[in-house]
């Protein structure tokens, strides 16, 4: 029987598409939905719900205007760019001026240029106003950023003193957020990021503790903030974590490094920080730990490198959302790493591209001079921070300090040479002492003795607070002295007498004078003030003594001394009779005991060794023939029974050793499998 036919299933009836108005109306509610306060998830989700509503309108009514800036926006808020910028593209033959939003995703994917180029045709609106200003935040351009937003003070922008006071802190402005808060009329715990940018500006200005109280009142006004907006307490902790991470790095600052070392590694752990505080959490615990644990540190720096690439390069959002300066950071620690490790294949390949990761930063020759140093090649690093010093004269202080560093070890005339270049901490007490070292390490005293004449004609007509002048003075006679310029350092020390009236200079003075005029010396020498407690001393009786001889485990015993200042007269002990062996006439001792008995017998002056017998080493017969006595011949067979026994014991020995050998290596080696596992 033939199998029955099936019914093709009737098509369900065509139900008609939704009225546009309808649409509009769904997409205005998803979209105002996605304003509110509430959680990422919830907001994402509103915002995908009203791109395809978006589609749905687009398919009934192509090209609509509104439809296409509502999900451009939509695509935008929801961190999908490439489907923003997608969707521009789109719609370029429309007669729609998405420019404003096309320079906003080119400024998210880190194209600057082009968006603050695309800008430059644009209104001068609000909105384009303070996206030029991100593009120059972005751009290192901060002191532009600031003017922005100087003159855009009295307008009613959302959240303006928050991006404000960031850029003054990163402008190195610190200083002034207090009174541009001020200004705004606003106080800096009226919203966590406000508290938290103020924060910033504390440490920036050396006030850690009130920064720490600050960052804690932030971290308690977000965690309230968060959860009114019904946030989950994983996105809470991922809003704060950057609050986290700074406090961690006041604790450091105040020197609580072992709470800040748990504190970052406990961020690390947990990995609900967003990219850039797990980044800043990483490097910062690597600079605690040092060159300690050097592979760990490594590894961990390896999770915030691009996926997939085998030389070191910062993920892409990384590269998006740190500042030039933490990146600098992290890769100089990386390149410190690697030369701890002494992975120089690695080092070399790393400070190659970093000139044009940091265009214009001092920080790739300091790293590249590092590396030649480390492979002893240290004159060809002076020479490459000489030539930069020459090239960039901006860079030339930090760059001379690092060359006087490499060269102080093996030319120290090259190291006095850098440190003289440097003229703004030329006359300061340690640049000076430093310079007269090496030049002294040079053999150049004229050089030395120039350096300090110049530092005391500095300080002469300095009219600054902190005179250094007596400490360079001081320095400068003690140094002549030394290199038998009595004369110079006389009237050095005399000048500090007279001026400051020192008493080291004083007794500086008397000691120089001794060598140059014993009358002055004499003179000065009754400036000085007595002692107390050696009014009394007869100098001329001293004189005569050659001192006091030391007594082994004598007591240390210091004479009184009387209000008048003479010493009290130690007190007479009686004398005791000397006690004498039993049978011992003092009177008649006899011979005196010999002073060696008690040495032992080879080490006696009367020792005479024994005579070896001669005879007992003539060997007659053939060479190697091995002379026998008589009654060692013939007990031959017991010697040869005894020496077969006791080569079998040795070579039962050997094997035990062997044995024993080969247990102790495999007890080693189950040990360390235990120890791996």
């Amino acid at each position: 029987m033939a199998p029955k036919t099936k019914e093709k299933p009737k098509p369900a009836p065509s139900q008609p598409p939704p009225a546009i108005e309808d649409l509009f109306t769904s997409l205005n509610r998803h979209i105002e939905r996605s304003k509110f306060k509430q959680s990422v998830k919830v907001e994402r989700s509103y915002l995908e719900q009203a791109v395809k509503v978006a589609d749905q309108v687009l398919s009934i009514a192509p090209g609509d205007e509104d439809a296409m800036r509502c999900k451009v926006v939509a695509l935008i808020r929801a961190d999908d760019i490439a489907g923003a910028v997608s969707t521009i593209q789109s719609s370029q033959k429309l007669p729609i001026d998405f420019s404003y939003f096309k320079a906003y995703c080119l400024y998210r994917q880190n194209k600057l240029d082009e968006a603050l180029e695309l800008l430059k045709n644009q209104e001068s609106t609000s909105a384009a106003t303070l996206l030029k200003s991100q593009i120059l935040y972005r751009l290192g351009e901060i002191d532009a950023f600031v003017e922005i937003y100087e003159k855009l003070q009295n307008s009613k922008i959302d959240s303006l003193e928050i991006n404000f006071v960031a850029g003054l802190i990163s402008a190195g402005r610190a200083s002034e957020v207090q009174k541009t808060l001020d200004g705004l009329r606003v106080k800096a715990t009226s919203s966590f990021e406000l508290a938290y940018n103020t924060a910033c500006s504390l440490v920036e200005r050396n006030k850690y503790s009130d920064a720490e109280q600050l960052l804690l009142a932030a971290r308690r006004i977000g965690q309230e903030t968060l959860t009114d907006e019904n946030y989950a307490e994983d996105e809470i902790e991922t809003e704060l974590a950057p609050i986290a991470v700074q406090l961690a790095y006041a604790q450091e600052l105040l020197g609580s490094k072992q709470e800040a070392i748990g504190a970052y590694a406990d961020i690390i752990k947990r990995n609900l920080a967003d990219e850039s505080s797990l980044a800043v959490a990483v490097n910062n615990l690597i600079a605690l730990k040092g060159p300690k644990d050097v592979s760990d540190s490594l590894r961990k720096l390896d999770h915030i490198k691009e996926k997939g690439m085998q030389n070191f390069q910062l993920a892409g959002v990384l590269e998006l959302k740190l500042s030039s300066k933490q990146k600098e950071a992290v890769y100089a620690n990386r390149m410190l790493l690697l030369l701890h490790a002494n992975k120089m294949d690695q080092a070399r390949e790393l400070v190659a591209t970093l000139p044009d990761l940091f265009p214009g930063s001092v920080m790739p020759v300091l790293l590249q001079a590092a590396v030649l140093v480390r492979e002893k090649k240290a004159a060809r690093a002076e020479e490459i921070l000489g030539q930069h010093a020459e090239k960039f004269p901006d860079q030339s202080k930090v760059v001379l300090l690092a060359r006087a560093q490499v060269a102080a070890a093996n030319h120290p005339h090259i190291a006095a040479e850098s440190l003289a270049k440097i003229r703004d901490i030329q006359h300061m007490p340690g640049t000076v002492a430093t310079l007269v070292a090496l030049k002294e390490r040079a053999g150049d005293i004229k050089g030395a003795a120039a350096v300090l004449d110049a530092a005391i004609k500095w300080w002469l007509n300095s009219m600054t607070e902190d005179n250094q002048l007596s400490v360079i003075m001081q320095e400068a006679a003690s140094f002549k002295l030394r290199h038998g310029r009595e004369e110079d350092a006389f009237h050095l020390y005399e000048e500090l007498v007279k001026t400051h009236g020192s008493i080291e200079a004083l007794v500086g003075l008397v000691t120089t004078a001794a060598h140059v005029d014993v009358d002055k010396a004499e003179a000065y020498e009754k400036k000085l003030k007595l002692l107390p407690g050696f009014k009394g001393v007869d100098v001329n009786s001293l004189e005569k003594t050659y001192g006091a001889k030391h007594v082994e485990g004598a007591a240390h015993v210091v004479p009184e001394v009387h209000e008048e200042g003479g010493r009290e007269k130690p007190k007479k002990r009686r004398k005791r009779k000397p006690r004498y062996p039993k049978g011992f006439d003092p009177a008649n001792p006899g011979p005196p005991p010999n002073p060696e008995r008690w040495f032992p017998r080879r080490e006696r002056s009367s020792y005479r060794p024994k005579r070896k017998d001669k005879r007992a080493a003539q060997v007659r017969g053939s060479q190697g023939a091995v002379v026998r006595d008589k009654h060692e011949a013939g007990a031959s067979g017991t010697n040869s029974n005894a020496s077969n026994s006791t080569s079998s014991q040795v070579s039962s020995s050997k094997g035990a050793s062997q044995n024993a050998g080969q247990q102790s290596k495999a007890s080693s080696k189950s040990s360390r499998k235990k120890s791996r596992n």
